[in-house]
């Protein structure tokens, strides 16, 4: 019935799902292929175009090219993304944000106007918390550092642009962070399987409830 393309970074890449399903993206796959299964007319094939350390810059320049390269004739397309938490890292080196708010916001809003040349359906999935106790800094680069405080800035900005552009957002931060979520986390930075399957089973259920699916 639509094609569903869902882009990000590591996160929605897969990222420390240990299991065998591959993150939250394949999960949610996973699920559509098998309802496909026994009814043929419920078709959602989804395309995982999550890359490693993308910031919300890197994602705008190869957006509309692998879009337009997954587009089918006569066919709908459902826009998902999962962005911003790369964007919140602070370089230490830089005395920085990698990403300023204001050029965030800018390019947050630049990414929906450049998505709605394609379709109405546009969804953004909301950013999750990190352990700060393995974030501050993260171990593999000891020149970077993850805080909730700047991961959950920029999540009110992505939850603002989208109330502002009649955008659906799926809620996560908020929710992760009022239960014991660190046991969600592998590294302290992406969702452990369990993680991975909290999100998916939100944003399945969002889709159901909202007659997305």
């Amino acid at each position: 019935m639509a094609r569903i393309l869902v882009f990000g970074d590591s996160i929605v890449y897969g990222a420390w799902d240990r299991s065998r399903e591959g993150g939250w993206v394949q999960k949610l796959r996973k699920f559509l292929d098998e309802k496909h299964l026994t009814d043929p007319d419920f078709d959602y094939p989804v395309y995982n175009l999550g890359v490693s350390g993308n910031i919300v810059e890197e994602l705008l320049g190869r957006f509309e090219f692998e879009t337009k390269q997954r587009l089918e004739e006569g066919e709908e397309t459902i826009i998902i993304f999962q962005i911003g938490i790369n964007d919140s890292q602070f370089v230490i080196s830089q005395n920085n944000l990698r990403t300023s708010p204001k050029k965030f916001k800018e390019s947050i809003q630049k990414l929906i106007n450049i998505a709605k040349n394609f379709t109405s359906k546009i969804i953004f999935v909301g950013l999750t918390p990190v352990n700060e106790t393995k974030t501050t800094p993260i171990p593999w680069n000891p020149d970077k550092i993850y805080k909730n405080e700047n991961i959950r800035r920029n999540d009110d900005v992505i939850k603002s642009v989208c109330e502002k552009n009649n955008i659906h957002f799926i809620e996560i931060f908020d929710k992760w962070i009022k239960s014991d979520y660190k046991n969600l986390l592998e590294d302290g930075l992406h969702p452990n399987s369990e993680g991975h399957k909290k999100i998916f089973e939100t944003i399945k259920d969002f889709l159901i409830q909202n007659k997305i699916i």
